[in-house]
């Protein structure tokens, strides 16, 4: 037996790292009793893939193991462990050689835990039992390690709960009122009224002689077109009033489904028909008090709040009850891309209020707007549809060519109008942005001739340093206004770039800018800046690099929608040959980036772009391996399809 001074010592070592942090002490004293040290020098190597498996799992105390598989003849990393690491633990499962092997990187201390006792705690201790499960699953996931078995292994092995109790609740059927109340088209205003009023219901579908919905009549109706008319109305036809035509769906909607339809819809009623189309006979009706009763944590409420909100106030509470919502929906794992189209939607929202109220605060205020169309654009990661946290501002304005004449007045009231949305969106949590990309910015609230110009000398003479900095701009989406304004503009630069292929060269270049810190097998590449030392930046370290090629390939394919870089890399996987592999890999990634940055940032109260190295745990730092290695395949990518290795700076 090892002396008491040695025990100690491996029991101070072991309490360092899970799953040995949650033993309780005589559990752990007992376990580093039996626990053997062994001395490595670099090069040694400690056992080779189709070795008959040992009688002990190895964890790293000092120095580095590197594991590997020879493919083709080639050794091909797969991971190096450090401390804290564990490896080997096909011993604790399997009765089959090892499948990796396992070479000491530098001079290393290892402990050697023995089979019987891992498997006693296995037994005893569930903690103990899903961290070596996950440990196992992912030794053997190693071997091909693409980045959605990460995915799989994270959310079966170490959240299944948590991902479960959401997967039960998204996909928990919304209940419909089957017993729907219905009218002909012909009858009385009073008629359908008095229907309402006898059923005690908020809404009534107009129906067809064969049952099929040709309208709806809600109580909001009744109010604002009956109510408040001048004169009585209610001895009219029915359908004088109906909305028309009806939102149709067919039946068995999730809470999910009827969310994501309440918020892009912002529609209250939807018509069950038997094939989900006009065209059948009625079944039932769902309302949004429906949705609103099977699920609590509804945004649809948040949506409906924001756009009944009379001041600035109001606004900035919805937007903080925004924040609780992401909260949730990031702890109960909830899928990345529903959370990114609910807070887009509500942000856009927010928005689309914030411009109305600074137009009326405006013509208060005495300025005449002008008769031209405008549109209000989001840049940068808002324009991705990825601005989960209230991040800095990134928007400008677009207006239609005025005349000359007119050409100061009108930039004059636009940025005005910039100036007021952006102050409610700082009020809001939005700060502002410290280079000043904003529609309050004189240089940002431009017509459309020059919007163009900007991007022809970004892409006509394109100079690195200021394609670097444009590149926010060529993120932009349409939230308010006139949306043609926008796809003009897209299919300007599509035109230019067709005839300035060389633009794409440039463009590509700078999307190598910031290249995955390979070296990461040990230490994270942290800023040495003093605000932020040691700590790792995830927007230009990992995120950037991915939406950066994504939107590049994206303008050289002519990719018109406002995707996100999720949505990029799934169309590109699509269009591309050769690429679906390594674009489902990417789209991933991204995810996971975008799902790590979200949660730092609501622990930390921040943008959540810098991360402490020592806050992530060992699922989190091997994802993030994964994601490197991603980030090189899709470099390399750009490289070779747009010969970067002829470019010169």
């Amino acid at each position: 037996m090892p002396s008491n001074t040695i025990v100690e010592r491996v029991v101070a070592d072991l309490r360092k790292y899970p799953p040995f942090d949650e033993l309780d002490p005589p559990v752990l004293q007992d376990l580093a009793e039996s626990v053997s040290l062994s001395y490595h020098e670099e090069g040694e190597i400690i056992f080779t893939k189709g070795d008959a498996l040992k009688g002990h799992a190895f964890m790293v105390m000092k120095g580095a193991v590197r594991l590997f598989d020879t493919i083709d003849g080639k050794e091909v990393l797969v991971d190096l462990c450090d401390e804290g690491d564990m490896f080997g633990v096909r011993a604790i499962f399997a009765h089959h050689d090892y499948v990796l092997s396992a070479q000491v990187a530098e001079e290393s201390l290892l402990f050697e835990l023995p089979v019987d006792k891992i498997k006693h705690l296995l037994e005893t201790n569930p903690r103990v039992s899903l961290f070596f499960a996950g440990a196992f699953a992912k030794s053997v996931g190693e071997i091909e390690h693409t980045l959605s078995e990460a995915f799989d292994i994270d959310r079966r092995l170490f959240r299944e709960q948590s991902y479960n109790s959401f997967l039960q609740n998204e996909t928990l059927e919304v209940r419909p009122v089957t017993t729907v109340i219905t009218c002909p088209p012909d009858i009385t205003i009073r008629e359908a009224a008095k229907i309402m009023s006898d059923c005690n219901i908020g809404s009534i579908i107009v129906v067809s002689t064969e049952n099929h919905p040709l309208g709806i009549i809600t109580d909001t109706d009744l109010t604002k077109k009956v109510v408040s008319k001048p004169g009585s109305i209610k001895e009219q036809p029915v359908n004088s009033i109906m909305s028309s035509p009806v939102f149709t769906i067919s039946g068995g909607k999730t809470i999910a489904d009827m969310v994501m339809l309440m918020v892009k819809t912002k529609l209250r009623h939807f018509c069950i028909t038997e094939d989900g189309s006009p065209d059948s006979p009625v079944t039932g009706i769902i309302s949004e008090h429906d949705i609103i009763t099977s699920e609590g944590n509804n945004p649809a409420v948040i949506m409906k709040a924001v756009m009944q909100a009379a001041d600035r106030d109001q606004l900035k509470e919805q937007r903080d009850k925004t924040e609780n919502l992401l909260q949730i929906y990031i702890g109960q794992e909830v899928a990345v891309h529903f959370i990114s189209n609910i807070v887009t939607e509500i942000n856009d929202a927010l928005i689309t209020k914030a411009i109305d109220f600074s137009l009326k605060e405006l013509e208060e205020e005495g300025y005449e707007r002008p008769g031209i169309e405008f549109c209000w654009l989001s840049l940068g990661s808002e324009g991705r549809k990825e601005q989960l946290l209230r991040t800095d501002q990134d928007n400008a304005i677009l207006y239609e060519n005025p005349h000359e004449e007119q050409a100061e007045k009108v930039h004059e009231f636009f940025l005005a109008l910039g100036r007021k949305v952006t102050g409610v969106l700082q009020h809001c949590g939005f700060v502002r942005c410290p280079a000043d990309v904003m529609a309050s910015n004189p240089v940002w609230c431009q017509p459309t001739s020059v919007w163009k110009g900007y991007f022809s000398k970004w892409i006509v003479t394109p100079e690195p340093k200021a394609v670097m900095h444009s590149t926010i701009f060529f993120d932009f989406r349409p939230v308010y206004g006139q949306a043609k304004l926008a796809a003009e503009l897209k299919q300007e630069i599509f035109g230019l770039i067709a005839k300035n292929r060389g633009f794409l060269g440039f463009f590509a270049k700078n999307a190598l800018q910031n290249p995955p810190p390979l070296g990461f097998f040990r230490n994270f590449l942290v800023e040495k800046s003093r605000d932020h030392a040691n700590e790792f930046d995830i927007k230009a370290r990992a995120m950037m690099p991915l939406s950066d090629a994504a939107r590049v390939l994206s303008y050289e394919l002519n990719i018109s929608e406002y995707f996100s870089t999720v949505e990029r890399f799934k169309r590109l996987g699509d269009i591309v040959p050769g690429m679906s592999d390594l674009a489902v890999e990417a789209a991933a990634g991204y995810e996971f980036l975008m799902r790590l940055r979200a949660v730092n940032g609501l622990a930390d109260k921040t943008s959540g772009r810098y991360i402490k190295p020592e806050t992530l745990n060992k699922i989190e730092r091997q994802t993030l391996r994964n994601v490197f290695s991603t980030i090189e395949k899709v470099q390399k990518t750009l490289t070779l399809r747009f010969q970067l290795d002829y470019i010169r700076d």
